[in-house]
């Protein structure tokens, strides 16, 4: 089992100096080149599909991570998606639509950026939001008990059996972040020019909420990480110690099932001489 793995005791540490890797960017380049090659072999094959899941505080790092992790993999074979406040679209059907209807094809390695687990940290620090949903039971806020988003946990691990059931290989990854370093980069976000679009007064409201968010995580860590659907909790104070754990997990776990690409059909093999020479004498 991967040292980041929850177990039944979770370390929830953001930053140990002897994690941090001087080298981690340069075997980096190393690592994405081989998660691009393994990709290409699981899109050949087309058996598994591949979910990314991406969780963690504002300023965590998981759109550099997307983009340093995946930069070589082959652009038909990785999707992208952010979930943000849900559309009125989105809000018109259950809480889990949106995220089924952006899962990846077989072949290929879809990123979740936020993920699924917003329905019991958002709506669970913000139950308000839940009344948006318009679920007949709900009523009010006060109907809006531990049991409720307990419930709604055990959906999503029925729902993440059903993926792997179906081929669909799942890895789900807290990036936590110490606060004095949210600090940090908010300030950076601050000092700059060219990183103030990315600054939102939003984002100091929610840090006044850290530690209902920390609660919020430690519950979902406990009763969702299952063997078939693992959480790692990675310390993300340092970025590219953080990228580098994430590659080599996502990579040691796609390993394990041997993706191979398949064989020319027989009918096409017994001329393969055959079209070779055609070619050669155009």
């Amino acid at each position: 089992m991967n040292k980041y793995q929850v177990t039944n005791t979770i370390d929830l540490s953001t930053s140990i100096t002897k994690e941090v890797d001087q080298k981690a960017k340069k075997k980096l380049k190393k690592l994405r080149k081989e998660i691009g090659e393994l990709q290409d072999t699981m899109y050949a094959e087309g058996k598994y599909a591949a979910l990314i899941c991406l969780q963690g505080m504002d300023t965590a790092g998981k759109d550099s991570l997307i983009r340093e992790v995946f930069k070589q993999v082959n652009v038909r074979g990785v999707e992208v998606h952010s979930f943000k406040v849900p559309t009125e679209e989105e809000l018109s059907h259950d809480y889990m639509w949106r995220h089924y209807i952006a899962l990846p094809a077989k072949g290929k390695i879809g990123v979740f950026n936020r993920t699924h687990y917003e329905n019991v940290l958002v709506t669970r620090v913000h139950p308000e939001f839940v009344l948006s949903e318009n679920i007949p039971s709900i009523k009010s806020v006060e109907d809006l008990n531990n049991d409720f988003y307990n419930n709604r946990m055990e959906e999503i691990n029925n729902f993440e059996s059903f993926l792997v059931n179906s081929g669909t290989i799942v890895l789900k990854f807290f990036l936590n972040l110490s606060k004095e370093e949210q600090k940090n980069r908010l300030l950076r976000r601050l000092r700059l020019k060219q990183k103030n679009w990315k600054f939102s007064a939003g984002d100091l409201k929610e840090r006044k909420l850290w530690g209902q968010y920390q609660f919020c995580y430690q519950e979902l860590l406990n009763k969702t990480s299952k063997e078939h659907a693992p959480w790692f909790v990675i310390p993300a104070d340092d970025k590219p110690t953080a990228r580098l754990r994430v590659a080599e997990i996502i990579l040691e776990n796609l390993k394990k099932y041997n993706f191979k690409e398949p064989e020319l059909p027989s009918k096409y093999k017994i001329h393969l001489n055959e079209y070779r020479s055609q070619l050669e004498n155009e």
